[in-house]
């Protein structure tokens, strides 16, 4: 019994390692991509004239 706990343990740490590793290389994607965004919509509404639904994807 001792070893099936131990076992599972062992399993949930490396899968939390694995979560981590994965979450911190995504984030700066995200984040990237949120400035993209940004940048595009900043562009979209300086060269808009007043037209909004040239805001809208």
């Amino acid at each position: 019994m001792f070893w099936k706990v131990l076992g599972f343990i062992v399993l949930i740490w490396i899968a939390l390692a694995l979560l981590g590793t994965i979450i911190k290389g995504v984030f700066w994607l995200v984040v990237a991509g949120a400035i993209v965004l940004g940048l595009v919509w900043l562009y979209k509404a300086i060269s808009a004239d007043n037209d909004r639904s040239s805001l809208k994807f």
